[in-house]
């Protein structure tokens, strides 16, 4: 059986992955599951599944949990450090990661120094620090599975291809729930406009991300590091079925889709099975229900964060984790209504105007950029 550790276990990857571990029970177990805030969840999914640890990163939140389990032989932590330590500890063969933005860097970076499998659902791990993320891998004979659809869909389209060469990667989008609405009106969206995700049932931060398109920007820098290809051989199509989930398009100008129905479970449980395939109870695609695939040019004028996370990568360096730090405080601002929809790619646009650039930077430089980003972010909201 192997040995699982879900981190950001209560999120929706999380809960979703947890619900593929009960469907297939004789090929997993759960050594630890962690979580930000919610510890009611936690202890829900500790009593079902019986790990051996549960870590709540809000130190707040360590007495009741401790005190919810007391009955149940399982190790109780709290705090962002002991996530980072369970993270790389025995008998873990494959760690999760879903856990949402920077916070996540750290727990991949101590899982592949630990040699483990990370199943990555956590991009910000690749958009922060790629480089250096890709040269512990290759020093710790660790892996790295991605979990998201699309880079799920390149990783399984690449799949005995080793040695062709690869001339484009194209990345699907749905379009998220303003492809159709004017640019003049975006100005006088909601929250609960932009939380309406026409495919996708996701988080609040990852639902706006798709919104504003800086999910797809991300994703963009993060098949450049999965993948080794160049940023500038990377497409994204808006294709709002959102059945085929991306594409490779190799030299002899052949292009291979994966396609399947919007259900995370199935790369979820891929990455866990990988290189097998087991089964599930997932709805099939029906092509005779789905006659038409439409795909089209993404609109940068209207969503500027997808340009934005291209220039981000050609700077390289330090410039896309100063990119992911300013989002994070501009989405969150945006979910507590302290700026509109279209002042997010405003902020994002003059943070990175004003980040000095760091070529290379180390572990310290990334945490150092993150921390004056987000000072400098919440500022200029101000």
């Amino acid at each position: 059986m192997k040995q699982l550790a879900i981190l950001g276990s209560t999120g929706s990857i999380g809960k979703q992955a947890l619900d593929v571990v009960s469907k297939h029970n004789d090929e997993y177990e759960v050594q630890l599951l962690t979580a930000n805030d919610n510890w009611q969840e936690l202890v829900r999914q500790a009593r079902q599944f019986a790990p051996d640890a549960v870590v709540i990163a809000n130190e707040a939140h360590y007495a009741a949990l401790k005190d919810a389990l007391a009955d149940k032989p399982v190790k109780v932590y709290a705090g962002s450090d002991a996530i980072n330590q369970c993270a790389a500890a025995k008998p873990v063969d494959i760690v999760l990661n879903a856990i949402v933005g920077f916070a996540g860097l750290t727990p991949t970076i101590n899982a592949i120094k630990a040699g483990k499998v990370v199943a990555l659902a956590n991009k910000e791990s690749l958009v922060v620090a790629g480089e250096l993320v890709n040269r512990l891998v290759a020093m710790h004979n660790a892996a790295i599975i991605p979990v998201d659809s699309e880079h799920s869909a390149i990783f399984q389209c690449l799949s005995g291809e080793v040695g062709n060469e690869v001339e484009k990667i194209i990345l699907t989008a749905s379009g998220g729930p303003f492809r159709l609405t004017p640019a003049e009106q975006l100005a006088r969206v909601t929250k609960d406009d932009a939380l309406r995700h026409p495919v996708w049932s996701m988080g609040a931060k990852i639902t706006i991300d798709s919104a504003t398109m800086m999910n797809k920007g991300f994703e963009v820098i993060e098949a450049k590091w999965l993948f080794g290809v160049p940023v500038e051989d990377i497409e994204v199509v808006v294709h709002p079925q959102s059945l085929v989930h991306s594409m490779v398009q190799f030299a002899d100008g052949a292009v291979k889709a994966q396609l399947g129905m919007p259900d995370m479970r199935i790369p979820i449980q891929y990455a866990l099975s990988y290189p097998d395939r087991i089964p599930t109870d997932c709805e099939r695609l029906d092509f005779t229900r789905h006659g038409t695939l439409t795909f089209e040019r993404p609109d940068t004028d209207k969503f500027r964060n997808l340009g934005l996370a291209y220039e981000a990568m050609r700077r390289g360096g330090n410039i896309p984790c100063a990119l992911n730090a300013a989002n994070e405080v501009a989405v969150h601002a945006f979910l507590h209504d302290r700026i509109g929809f279209m002042a997010m790619s405003d902020l994002l646009e003059e943070v990175l105007a004003k980040t000095r650039h760091i070529a290379s930077p180390t572990l310290e430089d990334y945490m150092e950029t993150d921390r004056m980003t987000r000072i400098m972010t919440q500022e200029l909201i101000r």
